[in-house]
């Protein structure tokens, strides 16, 4: 997950990014220091949704309501309790399911005051979900909010609703955040709402997540604390592999009043750093954890 040092990183290039446009106005230089960190901003709030979604499907897989795609397809409840199930939903996390048979059923997740999973990150609070049918059903619906939820201390409100759009050949849903706000450790904190459609590019014809990739195309709003607002639009797919703890390629455009930023995620291998350029210039790499 991207969540450390995005908005120390972003600062530096905030920094860099003013330094070379000297001859800039002020109001330019505050423009593009703004959107510099409505960029970082954004990307917290992506990733804590994406990490959101990959709790749900554990969740799902681990309590049996995930389902299948369709008749002809293994249920995914031939293999609860799978190793390659266990990633983001550790066991210091309590899931509560009412009721176990039949739908709707509304998801309790609870990671109590501190649970760090297998890769690092460490949530508290608590998830519900509440879900008409299985996950994998097309026209089923799930509604996530959080209840005093922190991930790696930056606390995630709002409400995610996912609405399976899939079809006989592709699986695929569309996700609209409302009311979204993230507040970071030293009290920053932004709101953001938007709406993405993800498609599963690989690993639709297995039983195992493992070899799971996700395409997501869309755009959302940011809204820092001095009511200053950038819409980022995804240019090229994002691409999310389970097997990967980040994005790994697509790009992404936060536009300003008269600058623009373009986040590159890079060419499929799986690290922890991407670029950033304002107006085409030379990008800079940073680090996202």
């Amino acid at each position: 997950m991207k969540l450390k040092f995005l908005l120390p990183a972003c600062a530096a290039f905030a920094v860099i990014a003013l330094g070379s446009c000297k001859k800039d106005s002020s109001s330019d230089s505050t423009e593009i220091a703004a959107t510099f960190e409505l960029s970082a901003d954004q990307g917290i709030a992506d990733n804590t949704t994406q990490d959101a979604n990959d709790i749900l499907n554990d969740a799902a897989v681990s309590n049996n309501f995930m389902g299948a795609l369709s008749s002809g397809q293994i249920s995914q409840t031939s293999f609860t309790g799978s190793s390659n199930q266990t990633s983001f939903l550790p066991p210091c996390a309590s899931v509560t399911v009412v009721p176990l048979l039949g739908f709707p059923k509304t998801v309790t997740i609870d990671f109590g005051t501190s649970c760090t999973s297998a890769n690092g990150v460490t949530r508290s609070g608590k998830i519900h979900v509440t879900v008409s049918d299985s996950l994998r059903h097309p026209g089923s619906t799930a509604v996530m909010t959080f209840e005093n939820y922190y991930v790696n201390n930056y606390k995630k409100e709002g409400t995610i609703t996912w609405t399976n759009t899939s079809t006989a050949t592709v699986r695929s849903w569309h996700r609209v955040c409302q009311d979204g706000k993230i507040t970071a450790p030293n009290g920053h904190y932004w709101t953001h709402f938007g709406a993405q459609d993800i498609v599963q590019s690989m690993g639709a014809g297995t039983v195992t997540t493992a070899d799971d990739e996700l395409s997501i195309t869309g755009s959302h709003t940011v809204t820092n604390m001095n009511g200053v607002s950038r819409t980022g639009t995804i240019l090229t797919a994002l691409k999310k592999k389970t097997a990967c703890n980040w994005i790994d390629s697509g790009t992404y455009q936060v536009q300003g009043p008269n600058h623009n930023a373009i986040i590159d995620y890079g060419n499929g291998t799986c690290d922890n750093t991407a670029t950033i350029s304002i107006d085409g210039q030379t990008p800079h790499t940073f680090t996202m954890n």
